[in-house]
């Protein structure tokens, strides 16, 4: 029998805020979902495998006194400030069911008097514009799904501070962030965030059961210091940017790649890829894959072809092989 429980961080640091949701994924039971609702103050949240620098305004940012957060999961950086609640699903990975989840929010928005739907890869869409970017992380036994719900989100801050390329706009056929994107409130001007997260709440316990009474959980109650150290850390947030020899970039249907490839003697001694893809661990087992591996098609082929991936990454993986080596072919 499944259980449920609701829980609300009562604070806006994201990076508290993300040190509870790991404390959550570790400690979900076998048989359990959690949903956790929580709000960040003015902060960008950037993809696992993302480049902080090429992302965000990050100088623009510091000034003006707001934060830069790294998530454990895939996909691209996203704005938040007090007017967007964010939610995560969290369980075991037998329980995880997308439609189910996303269904929760569907239905919390539907209550709100707006029809809803899923789009693309990772949107929740109104008419066309996006009001929710969701991204997922797997580990072994445990999963979680998370994602934003833009209620009143201030749209120029997020143009400020959000460096969006020009071919991810041209891919979605829009020429600036505010035009594919939309408030709630706008199609429901009495909609506020408490509302919001009532309806979640509510829709949860319909979908999944349980009593709805919401937890709050402080950070003394936890002792979360060690996992807050690395997400407020420099070394997550930035991470190194080295001066490559190599650099190759494209977009796939599946995301944005930059590829850095440090060389000596004809041989790549460090790989690194800079991606929004939706599947972090795949990102990084294909850098390591190249890592030590001589700068010839035959060999990375081969590095490449011998990862352990699932049937849903075979297709992902060969069209990085494939473009990888007719860049190198290229040289």
């Amino acid at each position: 029998m499944t259980t449920t429980r609701i829980v609300r961080s009562p604070g806006f640091d994201p990076w508290y805020n993300l040190a509870l949701e790991e404390h959550l994924l570790r400690q979900v039971g076998n048989d359990e979902v959690i949903l956790y609702l929580w709000q960040n103050q003015g902060t960008v949240v950037i993809g696992r495998n993302q480049n902080a620098w090429k992302q965000c305004r990050c100088k623009k940012l510091d000034e003006d006194g707001k934060k830069l957060a790294r998530r454990l999961s895939g996909g691209g950086a996203v704005f938040h400030d007090l007017g967007n609640l964010n939610f995560t699903f969290i369980m075991n990975r037998k329980n995880y069911n997308l439609n189910r989840q996303l269904e929760v929010i569907l239905q919390a928005v539907r209550h709100q008097g707006i029809e809803a739907e899923f789009s693309g890869r990772n949107d929740l869409v109104v008419e066309g514009r996006k009001f929710s970017g969701n991204a997922f992380y797997f580990e072994e036994t445990n999963a979680y799904h998370h994602g934003t719900i833009l209620v009143d989100v201030n749209f120029e801050d997020m143009s400020r501070y959000l460096q969006v390329s020009q071919e991810k706009m041209r891919s979605k056929a829009v020429d600036s962030v505010q035009a594919r994107v939309v408030n709630l409130r706008r199609l429901n001007p009495e909609l506020t965030i408490e509302k919001m997260a009532a309806s979640v709440a509510a829709a949860f316990v319909d979908i999944y059961g349980g009593s709805g009474k919401i937890e709050s959980i402080t950070p003394e109650k936890l002792g979360l210091d060690e996992l807050y150290r690395r997400y407020s850390s420099w070394e997550w947030r930035y991470g190194e940017t080295p001066k490559f020899d190599l650099v190759f970039s494209t977009r796939f249907d599946w995301g944005e790649i930059q590829l850095g490839l440090s060389l000596r003697k004809a041989h790549i001694v460090q790989a690194k890829i800079y991606s929004d893809a939706m599947n972090p661990q795949l990102i990084e087992a294909m850098a390591a894959g190249l890592t030590d591996s001589p700068l010839k098609p035959y060999s990375i082929a081969r590095c490449l072809e011998a990862l352990p991936v699932t049937e849903d990454e075979q297709q992902i993986l060969t069209q990085f092989k494939e473009w990888l080596l007719e860049k190198i072919n290229s040289l």
